[in-house]
């Protein structure tokens, strides 16, 4: 009898296991998704920083073109300028978000990972003691 209800509480900690590590996997799969979506807003921030840069340079009397589509429209300096630092900021709050989006995240998998290893534990004492 006894044998019996170790078996089956041993099946229920393997059940709860094998949640735990789905649980694990679906993080670890939004940590994966997030540093790709940050590693193009990164992208898209240095290149907003160049462009920036590179409008600090030309005279008050340059002409500036914005592309919007298959057209080149004729922009003013101070507006294009206006709009890369609106960019910036905007790209920068974003980055902000996913790296604690990313903590909170790398935090549940570190409490998941340290569950599931005592889950581990226990299901070895539970197999020594048999």
């Amino acid at each position: 009898m006894a044998s019996s209800s170790s078996s089956s509480s041993s099946r229920e900690l393997q059940k709860e296991l094998e949640a735990k590590a789905n649980d694990l996997s679906k993080i670890q799969k939004d940590i994966s998704k997030n540093h790709q979506v940050r590693k193009k807003y990164t992208i898209q921030l240095g290149e907003n920083e160049l462009v920036l840069k590179e409008l600090d340079l030309l005279n008050e009397d340059a002409n500036v073109y914005k592309l919007i589509g298959p057209v080149l429209v004729k922009q003013d300096l101070a507006e294009a300028n206006a709009n890369v630092k609106k960019r910036i900021e905007y790209i920068s709050a974003k980055l902000k978000r996913l790296d604690s989006t990313l903590q909170d995240l790398e935090e549940k998998q570190n409490s998941k990972k340290e569950a599931i290893f005592k889950l581990q534990q226990r299901i070895q004492a539970g197999k020594a003691k048999a």
